[in-house]
């Protein structure tokens, strides 16, 4: 009899730096939303489930925001200080009660930020809010709408964007959904009370998790740089031949993606306790260059998409008979540089991120339980077959009824539950099935259609990078005479600036208010590190690179990994 087919869940948790080169305010809010949505639900549908197991991968750039919000509340809350950096949570904590002109347009076009079937109308008296609003601008009537209503709807923001454990389970939670209206100072201070702690307990529930067997964390190079294109740009035509990229290479990228990783390795072991064992390459963007500084790293394995798969090995797994060199995991490199690459099943991730939210829940489990029996069928004989699903842990889960509690509890019940299919994580699989077959070739790509032109190739997005190539010369030329204090803060906005997060919104096939909001904030915080190192800074950086206008799926904050997944 064969063995059973392991089954991982590799969920992705990831955010840019969002807060404002200037003045250290957050121009967008999603670190702490999602952390008290979904970080907090996938952790503790986990600890609720005796055979659940995953994989979680925080990105550095991240945590240290999760941090750095938990002590800026910590210390708002204990008194020692009067402001809040998030202007959301400084409206949530205004003692006052009265917002002024400036704050309540903030608010009407921030609190309904979220999905409204799933989240907004399921409560009346939010819903109330809502129809209110956009009552008082069909009627240019606005400033008819008291202090009392935007009280109400920055609360109700909030109670919306808590996980759907927390509104089940904590008392103050359930106290002012019952209330619904007129919420208090008292009410308001409870519920930023309790996001405080919500916050300063994620690293804490997850040490835990890892502790009793159930979890695997993971990392990600510091500020999610795009690594295989700061070591060589020419990686891009690999796949896309006509890319256009840069006249010149990114200055010092080898050093600079060593940093990253660095940074990131110590990062996750002063926050969880451990090494990650595990790593996923910013956006699964993988290259020779790349995996041998993640092997040299002492990483054991790594992940990447579907595509890279298809386009090393030079045919479509799909169709091939059985497909089976897509379930099991390959060595890449030789010596200290090798290093076990796992690869997604784009089909099973696609599924669960844009399908069967649309679904009734019994229907979806029924059909991806369909689904693995093919794959368990095609893969009878194989001596360790294994199945990655991986995908956004933060942005599929809205479109879900209740937040996904009911589908992802159901969901790895049933796998768990089912004798032909094994819930592991990949360094527990690795331990007892390493790795044999070697990729003889592996082609630069990421998990978005196995290239990289999500980041690169077209003219904004090339500008881009040119823009931060500039940067980066003058970065140089100026550093040796920087005090340390200074070098350490220019040091770090360079690190920001090499996110992945600008590159991907840049597009017209994004939406354009999201391309604005990280246009905006690309630019500005170049400026920061032209000002930091004393330089002047470019006029250049006062236009524009994108302007968006596209309706991307999701919004833009998720991508299929294949074209026709």
């Amino acid at each position: 009899m064969s063995k059973p087919l392991s089954v991982i869940f590799y969920w992705h948790m990831h955010q840019p730096f969002y807060r404002e080169a200037e003045t250290g305010h957050y121009h967008l809010p999603w670190v702490y939303l999602h952390a008290m949505k979904d970080y907090t639900d996938m952790a503790e549908i986990l600890s609720q489930l005796p055979r659940a197991k995953a994989v979680i991968n925080y990105v550095p750039s991240l945590t240290a925001q999760i941090e750095d919000y938990t002590t800026t509340l910590r210390a708002f809350l204990n008194g020692e200080t009067d402001s809040l950096n998030d202007p959301l949570l400084a409206a949530l904590a205004d003692r006052s009660g009265h917002f002024d002109a400036a704050t309540r347009s903030m608010l009407l076009e921030s609190c309904f930020r979220l999905n409204h079937e799933r989240n907004l109308h399921r409560y009346p008296a939010y819903s109330r809010l809502f129809n209110l609003a956009e009552h008082a601008k069909t009627n240019d009537s606005l400033n008819y709408l008291g202090d009392s209503f935007f009280a109400d709807l920055v609360t109700w923001y909030h109670i919306a964007w808590l996980g759907e454990t927390v509104r089940q389970r904590n008392f103050v939670a359930r106290r002012l959904i019952e209330k619904s209206r007129d919420f208090s100072f008292q009410d308001r201070r409870d519920l930023l009370t309790l996001i405080a702690s919500l916050l300063a307990e994620i690293p804490a529930m997850h040490r835990k998790l890892v502790a009793s067997g159930k979890l695997e964390l993971t990392t990600t190079p510091y500020a999610h740089p795009i690594i295989p294109l700061m070591l060589d740009f020419n990686t891009a035509r690999e796949t896309v031949p006509d890319a256009l990229i840069p006249d010149t290479p990114y200055p010092g990228g080898r050093e600079r993606a060593v940093e990253h990783i660095e940074l990131a390795k110590a990062s996750h072991q002063r926050l969880f306790g451990e090494p990650a064992n595990g790593v996923w390459p910013a956006e699964g963007a993988v290259s020779n260059d790349t995996l041998a500084l993640l092997g040299e790293a002492g990483f054991q394995w790594c992940a990447t998409g579907e595509s890279v798969l298809h386009h090393s090995l030079q045919y479509n797994l799909r169709e091939q008979q059985g497909n089976r060199d897509l379930y099991h995991p390959w060595l890449v490199g030789e010596g200290e540089q090798q290093i076990t690459c796992f690869f997604r099943d784009d089909r099973l991730s696609d599924l669960i991120g844009f399908e069967y939210s649309r679904w009734n829940t019994d229907d979806a489990i029924n059909n991806f339980m369909h689904e693995l029996a093919g794959i368990r069928h095609r893969t009878q004989g194989m001596e360790a077959p294994v199945v990655a699903i991986i995908m956004d842990g933060e942005n599929a889960w809205e479109h879900y009824h209740e937040n996904a509690l009911p589908f992802l509890t159901k969901l790895y019940q049933s796998v768990a539950e089912h004798d032909e299919y094994e819930l592991t994580t990949f360094s527990d699989y690795l331990a007892a099935h390493p790795a044999t077959e070697r990729l003889p070739k592996l082609t630069a790509g990421s998990w978005v259609y196995g290239n990289l032109s999500t980041w690169i190739g077209d003219h904004a997005k090339t500008r881009a990078w040119q823009l931060l190539i500039d940067a980066k010369q003058a970065y140089d030329s100026r550093f040796d005479a920087l005090s340390d204090e200074t070098k350490a803060a220019a040091s770090e906005q360079l690190r920001i600036c090499e996110g992945s997060d600008w590159c991907w919104w840049f597009g017209d096939y994004n939406p354009g208010e999201s391309v604005r909001d990280f246009d905006r904030l690309y630019r500005h915080h170049l400026k920061k590190l032209y000002l930091l190192i004393g330089a002047s800074v470019p006029a250049v950086l006062d236009e524009t690179i994108s302007h968006g206008g596209g309706d991307a799926e999701g919004g833009g904050t998720m991508r299929r990994g294949g074209a026709d997944s």
